[in-house]
């Protein structure tokens, strides 16, 4: 028995870690993360020790803690963490840095959103859009793995191609333009502001200028998603506030799921 346990020359930490996609540009990737936490930290410590100070130590400090933010720390180093990869990941990264900055910027500018700190943008958020944009670049990989046309093309499911296309592109031209309908709709009291003109014909392009239906389908879905928790904690915990006062409104949640295909 000793024997052919050797034989198969495989530990239990390396099946885990091919289980989770990890690898060595993994550990890299989370020790960036970390690392980028830290920096923020320290350069903006006084909006961290204004948070700290409303946490009792002595007493329940566990009411306190803001565990939804927690989970959504965790979620995102596991995702960014898994089938990591340097060269393509840092392209991810810099459209991810530069869309949000140009994301940021439209929206406090026009003050459809405003920071509790009411700079416009605060340099501290932007670094949380492209560790969004890697999480939802994998968040995308195990959507497609499950999409029907994969799972056809690997045998498992039979469904003609061609009706599995009408599928995908009845649903993008279902989703987008409903989502610009919102757009324009959200935004039309900033419709004298030359960057609120410039966001809609930008996205309008993206709209009706489709690469591939699927994967846009896919990848919209993934950063609403993602969005959906994001937006909720920002809006309850009064980090950023949107003009309409919803917490969160379903054209903020959408919103990253339209930001992800513009990244994408």
């Amino acid at each position: 028995m000793n024997s052919l346990v050797k034989s198969r020359n495989v530990s239990p930490g390396r099946g885990i870690f091919s289980m989770l996609g990890w690898n060595r540009s993994s550990f890299t990737m989370i020790s960036a993360f970390a690392l980028l936490l830290l920096l923020v930290g320290y350069v903006w410590w006084p909006l961290a020790a204004e948070y700290l100070a409303y946490i009792d130590w002595d007493g329940a400090w566990w009411r306190y803690i803001d565990w939804l933010l927690i989970a959504i720390f965790l979620f995102m180093s596991l995702m960014i963490m898994a089938h990591a990869n340097l060269k393509v990941d840092a392209n991810i990264i810099f459209v991810g840095l530069i869309g949000g900055l140009a994301i940021e910027s439209w929206g406090t500018q026009t003050e459809i959103w405003t920071y509790y700190t009411d700079e416009r943008p605060p340099l501290w958020i932007i670094p949380a859009w492209p560790i969004a944009a890697l999480t939802t670049d994998r968040m995308v990989r195990f959507l497609n793995n499950r999409d029907p046309q994969t799972r056809r093309e690997r045998g498992s499911l039979k469904i003609p191609n061609r009706s599995l296309g009408r599928i995908h592109k009845a649903a993008y031209w279902l989703i987008f333009p409903a989502f610009f309908g919102l757009m324009l709709s959200f935004v039309a009291p900033s419709f004298d502001e030359p960057m609120t003109i410039l966001a809609i014909l930008l996205v309008a392009f993206f709209i009706f200028t489709p690469t591939d239906h699927r994967l846009a389908v896919l990848t919209f879905a993934a950063g609403a998603g993602l969005g959906y928790f994001l937006e909720l904690w920002g809006t309850t915990r009064e980090c950023w506030t949107y003009y309409t006062l919803q917490t969160p409104p379903l054209f903020g949640v959408l919103a990253h799921g339209m930001a992800a295909v513009a990244f994408w």
